[in-house]
C-alpha cells in the first residue's frame, strides 16, 4: 500500500473538510461504504479511531502485546492503555468484551473465517425480509472482494480434533471453512490493478494477533484498496465525537451567502473541529456507533427509544486448554522457528476447522499467537478445571515452557444463538457506554461440552470467569420497520421520531450494530453481506441526491488516488495553539446557570495587534430551560475585540451555539467589557463577569415559546486558578504574554486601539430634511428663547378621518440636541411628522444660541416651557392640547412647570420622557461626583463667563484651560479619541454608550453640534441629583407636594445599561404617579442595552425607543385612561407601596456605592493570578 500513501495538507480548511459523504470506521461495514461510493464516483472521507497497522507494526511479544491493549474496567471505573490501542478490552460486571481498533478494523485480528449465514439465522423473525431478495448475490459480491480461501492442508490439531471427538460427540464438521488468507501468492495475482499485492500464510498461527507476513486479505487490503484507488480519503488517527445536523444557523457566512448546496451533516471529531458532508455512515462497531448515536442524540438528534437495545453476544464464550496429552502444536511460531518445519507441521491459520453442535452452538480451536500472555488467559480471567489448579501451578508451568518444554495448549471458541435481549446505555456523567450482556440459555451445556473434549484430549480447561466472554458483538442499532422496535430501517437509514417510519435523510448505520439477532457463526460474512445491502439503496440516494447539483453533473470524473494520512500528526504540525478549561457560573433570567467551556485559542499576530481569538466547547446547565446538559455545537471566543467606536474598551467576545438533547438550539451571546475605569479598580469585576443573553431559535412551529433571557456569569478566583493551570500547548507562554499584554493596555497605559479620527465625514448631512420655523418667543423674565416648528403636510392613516393629531414639544437635554439630527434617517422629528404630529422644538436659555449667565433650570420650568406651550396653542387655539417629550433636565423642567402651577395639566395632552421625572436618580460615580465640592470649584474657576468652549477650535482662556484639563483627567466609563468628547464626559460622565450611536451622528454631536458649554446651571442642577427628586433654587420642596396638578397620562422610559440616570428614576415617577393618580394611563419601559441619551439619538432608536412614544401618544389621544374603581385603587395602593424595582441592577444598594473601596480586593486577586501565571509560565 506504500504507492497510494500520501499527505494531505489543510485537513478541516476550506473545501477540504466538505465531503460528499464520510464513513466513520473501516471495519467490514465502513470499508464496503467507502469502496462502493468512491467507486460511484462521490467524494468520500473515510475517518478511523486507530491507526494504521502494516505487517511489521503487529505484537510480537508479549511485552509489545501489552502496548496494544487498552483495559476499561467499568465496574471500577479505571482504564489504562492508549486509546487508540490495536485490542480494546471492555469489562463490566461479569461480562467481558474484546474489539479491535485500526485501520481495517476487526479484520487486522481476527481469524478471517468466513461462513455462510445460517438458515436459521435468517428464518429469525427479527430478520428483515427485505434482505433475502438479494442476499446471495450481495454474499456473493462480498466473498469475492475479500477473496476468501480454502485451507489447503488439515494441520495437526485438526485432524487430533476430528479424531478425538468423533460422532459420539454430538459435534460434526461439516465442510472445510473458508478464509480471507492468502496461502498461494500466484493465484492472487489475478487482478493486480486493484488488488494489493500479498504474501503467502506461512501458517505460524498468530492469525490473531496481526498478521506479521502480509498474508491476510482484511479490509485494509482488499476493499479500501478499491476505495484510495477511486480517490477516497482515509484519515486515521482520528476518532468521531458525534454527528449534529447542520442547519441554517450553523452554517457559515460564506457558505451560505455562496450559490451551492450547504452540506447536510457536520461530523464532529472532537470539541472543535468537524468535517461537512451530505451523507454519513455509521461504522464504527457496536460500542463506537451506539456511543456515537447517544452523543448525538444529547446534542439534538431524535432517535429511537429502541437505541443500544437488541445487543447481542452472538453466544460467544471463550476457553482455554491447557497440557493436553495430544500433540496439538496449537501455539504461534516465531520467525526463526519457521525454516525448521515442514509448512504441513506448523500451526496453520488460527482457525481452521469448526465443529457444529446439534445443541445450537458451534465450537473451533484455535491456536494461540506467540504474543498472546497465557498466564493470563490461565491466572487471572479464568478459573481452572478440574478443580485444584490454580496460578502458582500455572506459573512453574510457564517456566517449563521458557526451557524449550513444549506446550500443548489451544483455544477453544463458542458461538452461538443468545437472546439478543442485552442492552447498551449512556451514562451521561462520564459520557460512557456500559453494557449488559444477553441472556445465553445454552451456557451451560457448552461447558459440558468443553468438559467432555477435555476429558478425551487430556489437559486442564480453564474457563472464562465471565458469563459472557465475547468478541462477536452484533446488533445495538437493530433494523426494524419502524422506529417503535428499532433504531434503522432494512436499507440502514436511521429512524426520526417525526413519524413510524421517518428518516434522517443521509444517516446511515452499516455495521454490525444492525444486525437483529445472533448470527451463531463467526459472523465477518455476514456483516460485510449487509453492508453490501445497504450500500446498493446507499449509492442510489447518494447519486439521486447529487444530480440535483449542477456541479456535480457538469464535472467530468478525474481519475485521482485517494490519501491515507494521519490526522493525528497533521494536527500537531498546524503551528501553536492553546487549550484551557474555563468555568462561570451565575443567573440567566434570575435562574442558576453553569458554564463549562474548553476554550482553544489558535494564536497569531499581526503587524498591528495581537489576536487572541479561537473556538470553544463544552456545555451549559441551565435545569430550568433544559434538564440535560446543553452542548456547545460552535463557539467562538475573542478575548481581545476591539470596536473602533469605543477604542478605550476592549472586549471578550463569546458566541455559542447550544444543541440540546430535546432538539432545541439555543445561541448565548455574551461578553466581558474592559473599561480603565477610575485607574481600573474594576478591572477584576470587569474581565471576570460576562454579561450574557441566552435566546432560543425559533423552529416557526405553533404554540412554540420565544424564550430571552439575561442575565450575569462570573468566573471566580479559584475557577481563574485552575484555568491557568488547565493551560495547554505550545503556545501556552506566548498566550499568556499576549493577553496580559493587552490588560496592560487597557488599565495601565490606556493606549486606544483605533481612532475616531480616521472617520471622514464625506456626505455628513443628509440630502434633504423638512422644513422649519424658527419662532422667537419672549418670557416673562424678558429673554428671548427659540422654539421651531415643523408643520406636517401629511396626516397618518393610523388616525381617524378628520381628527388633527395633537401637536408635540420637544424639550432637550442639557444645551445637546436629542431631537433633530440631521445625519440620521429616522430622528424623533421625522417620526412624528410621518404620524402627522406637528412638532416643536424649545431652545431654552441653556441653548447654544440662548445663553444666560445666570439661568437656573427652575427659570426653564417656570418661564421658557409657559412661553413654549402659550405660543403652540396660539396656532391651534384654547381647546387645544400638547404632547410633551422631554429629555433629561427636559423632564425637570416640564415636571417643575407642571407641579409649580406655571402650566396647567389641562393644556398637556400626555408627558413623555427619557431618563428623567420628577425623581433624579444618579449612578454611583456621578453621586459622588456631585457630593464633592467640585462644581463650586468649577463656577470659581471660570469666574464671571459661566460657559466652556467645546471646540478645539475656539480660544479659551486660562480659566477654561485649566477647567477644561480637570474635566479629561475625571474618571468615566468609556473613553474616546476625541477630545471634545472627552471634556464633556469628564464635566457631565458619559451621555451615551458608543456602540449605539453612528460614526456620523459621533462626528456631529463633537465636531458641528455644541461649540460651547453654558454652565450656570450647574448649582441648581447640583441641589437635584444631590436630593433625588426636583427643588427649587434653594433646594427646598416644593414641587412633589401638589401630585394634583399631574392629572396627566405618562410615560417614564430608562435605558437597561446604565449610564448616568438609574432606572429608579422612572420607577419612582410611575409608583408615584400611580398613587396619586390613579385615573390616568401611566407606564413604564426600561429598554435593554440603551444608556443615556442614546435612547434616542442612537441607531436603533427610531425600532426600539420611538414605537412606545407613539403608543403612548395615541393612547392619550383617544382618551384610553385605564381607570379603576374605588376599592381596585386601594387595592393597587398597597400592592405598589410592596413594590421594588425590577430592573434594578443587582449589584445596587450601601455596597455599590462603596465598590471603587471594594475593588482593592480586586487588585488583590488580579496580583495572585498574575503572579501564579508567571510562575508558570
Amino acid at each position: 500500500m506504500e504507492n497510494l500513501t500520501k499527505t494531505a495538507d489543510g485537513f478541516l480548511e476550506g473545501e477540504c473538510n466538505s465531503y460528499d459523504a464520510v464513513v466513520i470506521g473501516s471495519g467490514y461495514g465502513g470499508s464496503v461504504a467507502a469502496c462502493r461510493m468512491s467507486m460511484a464516483g462521490l467524494k468520500v472521507c473515510l475517518l478511523e479511531k486507530g491507526r494504521r497497522w502494516e505487517a511489521q507494526d503487529f505484537p510480537t511479544n508479549t511485552f509489545q502485546m501489552f502496548s496494544a491493549v487498552q483495559i476499561e474496567d467499568r465496574t471500577l471505573g479505571v482504564s489504562f492503555g492508549p486509546k487508540d490501542a490495536l485490542y480494546q478490552l471492555y469489562r463490566q460486571d461479569d461480562s467481558l468484551a474484546a474489539m479491535a481498533c485500526g485501520l481495517g478494523g476487526g479484520s487486522l485480528v481476527n481469524a478471517g473465517v468466513t461462513l455462510p449465514t445460517p438458515v436459521r439465522t435468517r428464518r429469525d423473525p427479527r430478520w428483515p425480509k427485505d434482505w433475502e431478495r438479494d442476499w446471495e448475490v450481495c454474499e456473493y459480491s462480498a466473498s469475492t472482494m475479500l477473496r476468501i480461501q480454502d485451507v489447503p492442508v488439515k494441520f495437526k490439531k485438526d485432524k487430533i480434533m476430528d479424531e478425538a471427538l468423533g460422532k459420539e460427540s454430538g459435534l460434526i464438521c461439516p465442510e472445510p471453512v473458508k478464509l480471507t488468507v492468502n496461502f498461494d501468492i500466484e493465484d492472487q495475482m489475478y487482478n493486480s490493478k486493484k488488488s494489493q499485492k500479498m504474501d503467502s500464510c506461512q501458517a505460524c498461527g498468530n492469525c490473531m494477533s496481526g498478521c506479521p507476513y502480509n498474508a491476510k486479505n482484511s479490509t485494509d487490503k482488499t476493499y479500501l484498496v478499491s476505495a484510495i484507488q477511486a480517490g477516497c480519503i482515509i484519515r486515521t488517527e482520528c476518532a468521531v465525537q458525534c454527528v449534529v445536523r447542520n442547519l441554517d444557523d450553523t452554517c457559515e457566512v460564506e457558505e451560505a451567502k455562496s450559490s451551492k448546496k450547504m452540506r447536510r451533516w457536520l461530523v464532529f471529531l472532537n470539541e472543535f473541529d468537524y468535517v461537512k458532508s451530505d451523507f454519513v455512515v455509521l461504522s464504527a462497531g457496536v460500542f463506537g456507533t451506539a456511543k456515537i448515536l447517544f452523543e448525538s442524540q444529547m446534542r439534538g438528534l431524535s432517535l429511537s427509544k429502541r437505541l443500544g437495545f437488541g445487543l447481542s453476544c452472538n453466544g460467544n464464550n471463550v476457553a482455554y486448554l491447557a497440557r493436553s496429552a495430544a500433540p496439538l502444536n496449537a501455539c504461534g511460531l516465531d520467525r526463526k522457528q519457521l525454516p525448521e518445519m515442514p509448512f504441513e507441521e506448523r500451526p496453520g491459520p488460527s482457525i481452521s476447522s469448526s465443529y457444529i453442535s446439534s445443541l445450537g452452538f458451534t465450537i473451533q480451536s484455535a491456536v494461540i499467537p506467540m504474543a498472546f500472555p497465557c498466564l493470563l488467559f490461565k491466572g487471572i480471567t479464568t478459573y481452572g478445571w478440574p478443580i485444584g489448579y490454580g496460578i502458582l501451578d500455572s506459573i512453574i508451568h510457564k517456566v517449563k515452557h521458557l526451557f524449550s518444554q513444549t506446550s500443548q495448549d489451544m483455544v477453544l471458541n463458542v458461538m452461538g444463538y443468545d437472546d439478543g435481549d442485552g442492552k447498551l446505555a449512556f451514562q451521561k456523567d462520564t459520557n460512557e457506554i456500559c453494557f449488559q450482556p444477553p441472556s445465553d440459555p445454552l451456557l451451560v451445556r457448552k461447558i459440558e461440552v468443553l468438559q467432555r473434549i477435555t476429558k478425551k484430549l487430556g489437559g486442564i480447561l480453564f474457563m472464562s470467569r465471565y458469563r459472557s466472554t465475547t468478541v462477536h458483538l452484533l446488533g445495538g442499532c437493530c433494523v426494524s420497520s419502524d422506529a417503535a422496535s428499532g433504531v434503522c430501517n432494512s436499507n440502514g437509514q436511521v429512524f426520526d421520531t417525526i413519524s413510524p417510519t421517518a428518516v434522517h435523510p443521509g444517516l446511515y448505520v452499516c455495521d454490525g450494530s444492525i444486525i437483529p439477532c445472533s448470527v451463531g457463526i463467526n459472523p465477518c460474512l455476514t456483516i460485510a453481506t449487509a453492508a453490501e445491502l445497504v450500500c446498493k439503496h446507499l449509492v442510489q440516494e447518494a447519486l439521486d441526491y447529487k444530480s440535483k447539483d449542477v456541479d456535480f453533473l457538469n464535472t467530468k470524473p478525474v481519475e485521482k488516488l485517494g490519501v491515507i494520512s494521519s490526522w493525528k500528526s497533521d494536527q500537531s504540525n498546524r503551528g501553536s495553539a492553546v487549550v484551557f478549561n474555563e468555568i462561570m457560573r451565575g443567573h440567566v433570567g434570575g435562574l442558576p446557570c453553569t458554564a463549562c467551556l474548553k476554550v482553544k485559542m489558535n494564536l497569531r499576530t499581526d503587524d498591528k495587534s495581537p489576536c487572541l481569538g479561537g473556538k470553544a466547547s463544552g456545555y451549559v446547565v441551565c435545569n430550568a430551560v433544559e434538564m440535560d446538559k446543553i452542548y456547545v455545537i460552535d463557539g467562538e471566543v475573542d478575548m481581545c475585540h476591539v470596536d473602533t467606536k469605543t477604542p478605550y474598551t476592549q472586549y471578550m467576545h463569546y458566541r455559542l451555539l447550544l444543541a440540546a438533547s430535546s432538539g432545541s438550539r439555543y445561541i448565548l451571546e455574551g461578553k466581558k467589557v474592559m473599561n480603565p475605569f477610575f485607574f481600573a479598580l474594576d478591572a477584576w469585576k470587569d474581565s471576570t463577569t460576562l454579561h450574557v443573553v441566552l435566546r432560543k431559535i425559533s423552529k416557526h412551529t405553533s404554540g412554540e415559546l420565544e424564550i430571552s433571557l439575561k442575565g450575569k456569569l462570573h468566573i471566580s478566583m479559584i475557577e481563574l486558578l485552575k484555568s491557568v493551570i488547565s493551560l495547554s500547548g505550545s503556545g501556552k507562554t506566548k498566550f499568556v504574554h499576549l493577553l496580559l499584554q493587552s490588560l496592560f493596555r487597557t488599565y495601565v497605559s490606556q493606549l486606544p486601539r483605533g481612532s475616531h479620527k480616521a472617520f471622514t465625514p464625506l456626505d455628513l448631512y443628509l440630502s434633504s430634511y423638512p422644513s422649519s420655523t424658527l419662532h422667537e418667543i419672549k418670557t416673562e423674565d424678558g429673554i428671548i428663547i427659540g422654539c421651531r416648528q415643523w408643520k406636517c403636510d401629511q396626516r397618518s392613516p393610523s388616525h381617524e378621518e378628520g381628527k388633527i393629531p395633537f401637536p408635540v414639544l420637544l424639550i432637550n437635554g442639557y444645551s445637546t440636541e436629542s431631537y433633530y439630527l440631521p445625519t440620521e434617517m429616522n430622528d424623533l422629528v421625522r417620526t412624528l411628522l410621518q404620524e402627522g404630529h406637528e412638532t416643536w422644538l424649545l431652545h431654552p436659555r441653556l441653548h447654544t444660541t440662548v445663553s444666560s449667565d445666570s439661568a437656573t433650570l427652575e427659570d426653564i420650568g417656570k418661564f421658557d416651557v409657559p412661553a413654549a406651550i402659550n405660543k403652540i396653542l396660539e396656532f391651534y387655539g384654547e381647546s387645544a392640547k400638547v404632547h410633551v417629550v422631554a429629555h433629561c433636565i427636559g423632564g425637570l423642567a416640564i415636571h417643575i412647570a407642571l407641579m409649580g402651577g406655571h402650566v396647567s395639566c389641562k393644556k398637556i395632552a400626555s408627558i413623555s420622557c427619557t431618563n428623567s421625572s420628577m425623581f433624579f436618580k444618579l449612578t454611583t460615580w456621578s453621586k459622588i461626583k456631585l457630593w464633592l465640592p467640585l462644581i463650586p470649584i468649577s463656577m470659581a474657576i471660570l469666574g464671571k463667563d459661566k460657559s466652556v468652549p467645546i471646540f478645539q477650535t475656539l480660544k479659551a482662556s486660562f480659566r477654561q484651560k485649566l477647567l477644561k484639563s480637570i474635566a479629561r483627567a475625571m474618571p468615566r466609563y468609556e473613553r474616546c479619541t476625541y477630545d471634545e468628547c472627552e471634556v464633556f464626559s469628564g464635566i457631565f460622565g458619559n451621555a451615551y454608550w458608543h456602540e449605539n450611536i453612528s460614526d456620523k451622528m459621533h462626528y456631529w454631536m463633537n465636531k458641528e453640534y455644541l461649540p460651547s458649554l453654558p454652565m450656570s446651571a450647574f448649582p441648581h442642577l447640583r441641589n437635584i441629583c444631590n436630593a433625588g427628586y426636583i427643588v427649587d433654587s434653594n433646594g427646598k420642596n416644593t414641587y412633589l407636594v401638589h401630585p394634583e396638578r399631574m392629572a396627566l397620562p405618562t410615560l417614564y422610559i430608562s435605558g437597561g445599561r446604565t449610564l448616568l440616570v438609574t432606572p429608579q428614576t422612572s420607577f419612582l415617577a410611575n409608583k408615584y404617579m400611580k398613587l396619586h393618580q390613579p385615573g390616568f394611563r401611566h407606564k413604564r419601559v426600561v429598554i435593554d442595552g440603551f444608556g443615556h441619551s442614546d435612547l434616542l439619538i442612537g441607531e436603533e432608536s427610531s425600532k426600539k425607543v420611538f414605537p412606545h412614544i407613539l403608543s403612548h401618544m395615541s393612547f392619550a389621544e383617544k382618551g384610553n385612561t385605564s381607570a379603576f374603581n374605588a376599592n381596585e385603587r386601594e387595592y393597587r395602593k398597597d400592592a405598589l407601596s410592596w413594590a421594588e424595582d425590577p430592573s434594578q441592577d443587582e449589584g445596587g444598594g450601601f455596597l455599590n456605592s462603596i465598590s471603587p473601596l471594594m475593588n482593592v480586593y480586586s487588585i488583590f486577586c488580579y496580583l495572585i493570578v498574575l503572579v501564579f501565571a508567571y510562575l508558570f509560565y
